[in-house]
C-alpha cells in the first residue's frame, strides 16, 4: 500500500468519526458538509470523493457506528450452552456494547437521533443491526419456554429483554438526575447486565409455569 493510500484512509477514516459527531449533535438535515470537513481537517471536495455526497456519508457513519456496536454482540448462540447461559452472554454484550467506553459517545446519541427524526436509513438500522438481535432473543426466549408459547407471547418477551438494555442506553441522561453519583464503570455495567438477565429469567420462568399449568389444565 502506497503512502498516497494511507493517507486516503485517514481522511476517510476522520471524515466518519467527524460526521458522525456533527450528525449526532445537528441531525441529518441541518449538518453541513462544510462543518464535517473543517472538523475533519479535510477539503471539502474530499466528501464527495470518498463517499459521492451528504447522504451516502450518512449512509456511511450509520454503518460504521453500527458495524462497532455489532462486535460486542453474538450474532449466533452458543450452541454447547445452556438457554440461561445464552440469554446472560447475550445481555451482557448488548449491555457493554451500549454502556461500554470502548466506542465513542456519537454512537449512540446518532442512533438516538435516528429514532427521534428518522430518515430513510431507519429502515436499513433496522433489518442490518436491530432485527438480527430480537431474532436471537426470540430464539433463546423460545428454547427456555421449551416452544410452549406463542409467537405474541415470544415477540413480547424478546421486545422487554432488548428494550431493557435500550433504556440504560437511552435513559441516561434522567438516570443520572434521578440518581447523580451513577457512572456507567466496569463495575455499574456488569451489575445492570446481570441485573436485566436475572430479572428477565425470573419473568420468563414465571410464564413458563403458568403456559404449563394452563396446558395441564386443558390435557
Amino acid at each position: 500500500m502506497s503512502n498516497d493510500d494511507v493517507q486516503l484512509g485517514i481522511t476517510r477514516q476522520r471524515l466518519l468519526e467527524a460526521a458522525g459527531e456533527v450528525f449526532a449533535a445537528q441531525g441529518f438535515r441541518a449538518a453541513t458538509v462544510r462543518e464535517i470537513c473543517r472538523r475533519a481537517e479535510a477539503n471539502v471536495a474530499a466528501v464527495n470523493y470518498h463517499f459521492g455526497d451528504k447522504e451516502k456519508l450518512y449512509a456511511a457513519v450509520l454503518e460504521y457506528a453500527h458495524r462497532c456496536a455489532r462486535q460486542n454482540v453474538p450474532s449466533t448462540p452458543l450452541i454447547d450452552a445452556m438457554p440461561e447461559q445464552r440469554l446472560r452472554g447475550f445481555v451482557h454484550a448488548m449491555i457493554r456494547g451500549f454502556l461500554g467506553e470502548g466506542r465513542p459517545a456519537w454512537h449512540a446519541k446518532l442512533m438516538t437521533r435516528e429514532i427521534a427524526e428518522p430518515t430513510g436509513m431507519l429502515e436499513v438500522i433496522v433489518e442490518s443491526n436491530v432485527r438480527p438481535r430480537f431474532m436471537l432473543v426470540k430464539s433463546i426466549v423460545q428454547d427456555l419456554l421449551g416452544g410452549r408459547a406463542t409467537d405474541d407471547e415470544l415477540r413480547r418477551c424478546a421486545w422487554s429483554i432488548v428494550g431493557q438494555c435500550f433504556f440504560y442506553r437511552f435513559g441516561y441522561p434522567v438516570l443520572k438526575k434521578l440518581h447523580p453519583p451513577l457512572k456507567y464503570d466496569d463495575a455499574e455495567i456488569a451489575a445492570i447486565a446481570e441485573h436485566i438477565a436475572t430479572f428477565s429469567l425470573g419473568a420468563i420462568k414465571q410464564l413458563g409455569g403458568t403456559k404449563k399449568a394452563e396446558q395441564g389444565a386443558r390435557s
